[in-house]
């Protein structure tokens, strides 16, 4: 079942990559935490005017923030990321001369920085084999009897890296997620033409 699972994400979705737009390191960070409870789209449509006007972390560290927050203010709960904005840039400064690290410990004491944002980020950073968990990937995890509906994201992540290759999970995770928007869709997913449809748990 998981080899066909590879093959079908492999046809469907061959150079599976990030929809977040990002030119540097630090742009994907903050992208990621600007993604939460919004959608890549939207994030896109602000960091593009976001990171033109402040093109450093030190311009970023230094702007008004109510400016940040007019910019932002269409991806919601923009007056704590406004804040998380800064700090982050702040912190990377500081601490580590402008670069992100490849760090578990340091990027989750980042604000608005989780474990599925640092997981994100380490993968496409670093290729670190690694797996985000977010509602498109536990969605499609539960449906195809990769997981159970009471499993919590980490437990969701815990079985995903033990069921498939090291190898593969960058690529996967971008795979799951792309599946999950534009196929196996909360609401009307396109179960007619999917060749997981036997294997779906979806009633």
């Amino acid at each position: 079942m998981i080899q066909t699972i590879i093959d079908y994400l492999d046809y469907l979705f061959p150079n599976p990559r990030c929809e977040l737009n990002y030119n540097l390191d630090y742009e994907l960070l903050i992208a990621v935490m600007l993604s939460a409870q919004t959608t890549d789209k939207r994030v896109n449509m602000v960091t593009s005017i976001l990171f033109d006007k402040y093109p450093s972390l030190k311009e970023i560290k230094n702007a008004d923030i109510e400016d940040i927050k007019s910019i932002i203010k269409p991806i919601g709960t923009f007056n704590k990321k406004a804040e998380n904005i800064k700090m982050i840039a702040s912190r990377l400064i500081n601490d580590c001369d402008g670069v992100v690290p490849n760090n578990r410990e340091y990027l989750e004491s980042l604000p608005g920085v989780g474990r599925k944002t640092t997981n994100v980020v380490l993968a496409n950073l670093f290729n670190e084999p690694l797996i985000a968990v977010d509602t498109h990937v536990k969605r499609v995890s539960v449906r195809l009897g990769l997981a159970k509906d009471s499993d919590d994201v980490l437990i969701i992540e815990k079985k995903l890296m033990k069921m498939f290759p090291k190898d593969k999970l960058v690529s996967l995770h971008h795979q799951l997620v792309l599946f999950g928007r534009y196929h196996c869709k909360a609401i009307n997913p396109d179960c007619t033409n999917c060749k997981l449809k036997d294997i779906c748990r979806r009633k």
